[in-house]
């Protein structure tokens, strides 16, 4: 059985999710982000309940609608795509969607507009200036090296996606603004 989870962004949100379903004391089979497969063929109502009460507390949701899981789906296939970076980021944002999603972009792109205040593309420039600012923040890379790592054409675009985006140039982000950074399950 497969159950769609919202808000799932990272590795410790796996970890959390897995250790929810295993309290409920069902069999996990597979945890991706945004998914958990577990043994169970049928679920009582009340468990289920449970089970979605419990990942409430934690700021996580069941996803029901088949739309939302879509719109789940693409956020998490877009987090996973920019933390991947390499060779994923230089194929186009809509084959990689429809892809790995096996839809139609513009059946993607229309159900996800429809249910959040911006588009696929908007989404996928904040996920990446985010990332940016993680990167700033570690100091490790310079300007230069995060443009190559996400895939930005120079300097100048990342600079000036980042100051839209932040009203900050990324030198002063990260001279001052070090805190300014959001979670990802709240783009």
């Amino acid at each position: 059985m497969k159950f769609f989870i919202k808000n799932m962004v990272c590795g410790r949100c796996k970890m959390v999710v897995e250790a929810a379903f295993q309290n409920a004391g069902l069999t996990v089979i597979k945890v991706e982000l945004g998914l958990v497969e577990v043994a169970d063929k049928v679920l009582a109502n009340e468990r289920l309940a449970a089970i979605e009460q419990q990942l409430k507390s934690l700021g996580f949701s069941l996803l029901i609608d088949s739309k939302l899981k879509d719109i789940e789906s693409i956020k998490t296939s877009i987090i996973e795509l920019i933390h991947s970076g390499g060779d994923a980021l230089q194929q186009n944002l809509s084959a990689y969607l429809s892809n790995r999603l096996n839809k139609d972009y513009a059946t993607l792109s229309t159900i996800f507009s429809q249910h959040e205040t911006y588009t696929i593309e908007k989404y996928f420039i904040r996920q990446k200036v985010e990332r940016v600012k993680e990167l700033l923040s570690y100091d490790e890379l310079n300007l230069k090296e995060i443009a190559y790592e996400l895939n930005y054409s120079s300097v100048a675009h990342l600079s000036s996606q980042f100051k839209k985006i932040t009203g900050y140039t990324p030198s002063a982000f990260k001279g001052v603004a070090k805190d300014y950074r959001q979670h990802l399950d709240q783009l």
